[in-house]
């Protein structure tokens, strides 16, 4: 089997609903998200079953990065909880007015919600585990 990290770039809603399902029941550590507001940066590190391959159990260690954010929130999400780890749903995204209001759905209620002028997301492969 051809072994290959990929890179997906969503600047559109169409592309971003890719990586949405691509992310669908990823696990993500609390303490391994980040706003990095003077860089307008959002990234989330995530760890992904790889859906688009023939070997659907097998784990994927994948950054999620969202460019030109000018806001973010969370509800119900202890970002200093070490030990909290969250599941990944769903990336909705809407327009509101000038501003694309993207939000990242977690299980058990939580949510980031983020505010950008554009979409611009990248969804990096790091490198590939053991099957789970």
């Amino acid at each position: 089997m051809k072994k290959y990290l990929s890179k997906i770039i969503a600047q559109d809603e169409r592309s971003l609903q890719m990586i949405s399902a691509l992310c669908s029941e990823a696990k993500v550590k609390a303490e391994e998200i980040r706003y990095l507001p003077k860089n307008s940066i959002f990234l989330l590190s995530l760890k992904r079953l790889s859906v688009e391959t023939e070997n659907k159990n097998l784990s994927i260690n994948s950054i999620l990065k969202f460019d030109f954010v000018n806001s973010c929130r969370s509800k119900n999400i202890n970002i200093s909880n070490k030990d909290l780890e969250l599941e990944l749903l769903t990336i909705d995204i809407y327009k509101n007015k000038e501003q694309f209001e993207i939000s990242l759905i977690f299980d058990k209620n939580r949510i980031i919600e983020l505010k950008s002028e554009i979409i611009e997301c990248n969804l990096e492969d790091q490198n590939q585990s053991n099957a789970t």
